[in-house]
């Protein structure tokens, strides 16, 4: 998805205030045959599920058969629903939070705390760690490693600027930062806590602020380091 489409996507949504009631009282199913909606229950107790305007409205006419209850607020104004996890053919940690409109493909590992937002696009077998956020239109090939805490940049203002794309097989490190506009080339190693200005070409390990190439993977004698587990991607 370019910027435009997004943006439009987003400005001209419906926007909701995602709402759960929780309900003890003098009800019966009758009360809600009229409501838009959804609701759960028998008895004194039920659960009403929709946006907060649609739910408060009836709630302020039918307060007086209600002996107790509990909100609970999501969100407030929300252009766009969170994803359907369902449809994506990869494991997702419970906490993670995934966007409409982003890509995640086969076998991709995305852990507790990630946040993946909308246009944003994960190659198969991927790994983005806890707490890491790639942001709206990111581009993140196949085999790569996001580490905990990272930062892959967004692009949706200002508009101008590129989305970030990260080549097959990329390792980034915990806690580093990937700004705007950058491309890291096939199999390159970012390290943890580096914040990456500039493109980076293939094959090379950068660390720093700003990052800086300081050697070549295929110098790295430890071969551990750089090794993308499969049993992990099953």
């Amino acid at each position: 998805m370019d910027y435009k489409e997004i943006a439009h996507l987003i400005g001209s949504s419906k926007k909701t205030t995602p709402a759960k009631l929780f309900i003890r009282g003098n009800l019966r199913e009758k009360d809600f045959s009229r409501s838009k909606f959804k609701y759960f229950g028998d008895g004194k107790f039920w659960i009403l599920i929709g946006d907060f305007s649609l739910i408060n409205k009836w709630f302020q006419k039918n307060k007086k058969k209600v002996s107790s209850f509990h909100w609970e607020i999501t969100g407030r104004n929300s252009a766009l629903p969170l994803a359907d996890l369902t449809k994506f053919n990869a494991r997702i940690e419970p906490g993670a939070i995934v966007r409409t409109g982003a890509k995640i493909g086969k076998g991709c590992v995305i852990m507790m705390g990630a946040v993946i937002n909308i246009g944003a696009v994960i190659g198969e077998k991927t790994m983005v760690d806890m707490n890491a956020v790639v942001g709206a239109r990111a581009k993140i090939g196949k085999k790569c490693h996001i580490g905990a805490g990272s930062v892959i940049a967004g692009v949706l203002e200002p508009p101008s600027k590129k989305p970030v794309k990260i080549e097959d097989g990329v390792l980034v490190g915990a806690n580093a930062v990937v700004l705007e506009g950058v491309k890291i080339g096939k199999k390159s190693v970012v390290a943890a806590g580096a914040v990456v200005i500039k493109n980076i070409p293939p094959g090379v390990v950068v660390a720093g602020v700003p990052a800086q190439v300081i050697k070549k993977v295929s110098d790295i004698k430890d071969k551990s380091k750089t090794r993308i587990l499969k049993e992990l991607r099953m």
